[in-house]
């Protein structure tokens, strides 16, 4: 055989062998950036876990408002960190030149640089002798007012009053309160 032959057949087998390896070595490379990119993702999925236990919030506004919000767990809001999503919310509200008003919920949603707050589901208001069941209260200082919505029930000593909306305002406490539609009433019930 000649040397040409030669070198020709060991060409031949060589190069099924070197594609082979280069190939196998190839897909490891990318296996393992594949693995890196998955681990990468877990490590960002394990960064995004923002749960804060027993959270308490205490502000002073510059009229000497105070607000103090108390929950069992906080999540930051990853888009933005000026949002708290609260459990079990407990909050108390000392305006400056009234009374206090206390709100519990199920849930909460807390802007810490604003403080407006909105509750949600199982809302109860406390206010002298005035109590206000709903399902959602939006509290807004920049708006001064407070929104209560979703089955609403307003009761003192003298009156039991149902309403689909009430709308309060912080500073001079008047009350607005309606129903969603013209034909349904708001209904009151006189305690004496």
């Amino acid at each position: 055989m000649s040397k040409k032959k030669i070198l020709l057949i060991l060409f031949l087998i060589s190069l099924p062998i070197l594609i082979i390896v280069t190939y196998s070595k190839f897909k490891n490379e990318k296996e393992i950036i594949e693995i890196k990119k998955k681990d990468t993702e877990q490590e960002k999925e394990i960064f995004k876990s923002n749960i804060i236990e027993n959270v308490n919030y205490n502000a002073k506004d510059a009229k000497g408002n105070e607000y103090v919000i108390n929950a069992s767990k906080g999540e930051i809001d990853l888009d933005n960190n000026d949002i708290i999503f609260l459990t079990n919310v407990e909050a108390l509200i000392k305006l400056n030149n009234s009374e206090n008003i206390k709100i519990t919920s199920s849930f909460g949603k807390y802007n810490i640089v604003n403080y407006d707050t909105i509750f949600s589901k199982n809302v109860i208001i406390t206010y002298l002798d005035n109590k206000i069941n709903g399902e959602y209260s939006d509290f807004s200082i920049m708006r001064n007012s407070m929104i209560v919505t979703g089955d609403v029930i307003y009761t003192n000593t003298d009156n039991i009053l149902k309403a689909d909306v009430m709308e309060i305002n912080l500073t001079t406490k008047d009350i607005k309160i309606f129903m969603h539609t013209e034909d349904k009433k708001v209904n009151v019930k006189s305690l004496n």
